[in-house]
């Protein structure tokens, strides 16, 4: 379901949007799933760009919803993670767009973050959350294994997929304090909650996942 319209100026960029899969990309928000669904999940490139739209409205719809906040990122910045490979994608076989995550290095690629998570509404019933998670925190691992990952969510979901991966409750002051970062927060509606607790707490929770402290135990 469409929450608004909006024009997306792709001029001066080299996006692909074949019209061919497009016209299979339509979600179908009021199908039930019924039967098992063959999922593609895999590192984006630049052959899945043309997904942004519905990415992004997905993501807007999502947090109007559940009610909570969401860090805006627009459609040439998202074109860019899937085009460098910071992307995570993932798509039915009859070529519906399922789902998206991807990730963010900062602090001289000492830490990644986890961000931008976001399942297609009819197949959140669906194993398609985890093994999302699952590919995101092993592109992660492979292009920064020796950077601390962490992800900053208000879902219970999210919360107890990380926890499955290794991740741990932490306080805001063990993540990153690169200002690049949190500037991404002024966009999120708790914002004002962020920036009166000093950047120390908020609505979401942090979670963490050190690689040295898991090798060490």
């Amino acid at each position: 379901m469409k929450t608004q319209q909006r024009n997306i100026d792709f001029s001066g960029t080299d996006f692909l949007r074949p019209d061919s899969v497009r016209s299979k990309t339509i979600l179908l928000l009021n199908d039930k799933v019924s039967d098992p669904i063959d999922f593609t999940v895999q590192v984006a490139n630049a052959d899945h760009v043309f997904w942004i739209e519905e990415i992004c409205d997905a993501t807007l719809a999502s947090a109007k919803e559940s009610g909570t906040g969401v860090s805006g990122r627009t459609p040439e910045f998202l074109g860019t993670k899937m085009i460098k490979g910071e992307a995570v994608v993932a798509f039915t076989s009859d070529g519906r767009w399922a789902g998206f995550c991807f990730i963010s290095s900062w602090d001289n690629d000492r830490y990644v973050s986890n961000s931008g998570f976001i399942v297609a509404p009819e197949f959140i019933h669906t194993d398609l959350s985890k093994r999302i998670k699952r590919k995101i925190f092993e592109l992660g691992r492979q292009k920064y294994p020796q950077a601390i990952i962490f992800s900053l969510t208000t879902g219970s979901a999210l919360m107890k997929m990380n926890h499955e991966l290794g991740f741990e409750p932490v306080t805001y002051s063990d993540l990153t304090a690169d200002n690049d970062f949190w500037e991404d927060c002024k966009t999120c509606v708790n914002c004002p909650i962020l920036m009166y607790k000093e950047r120390k707490n908020c609505l979401c929770t942090a979670m963490l996942y050190n690689p040295k402290e898991k090798e060490s135990n």
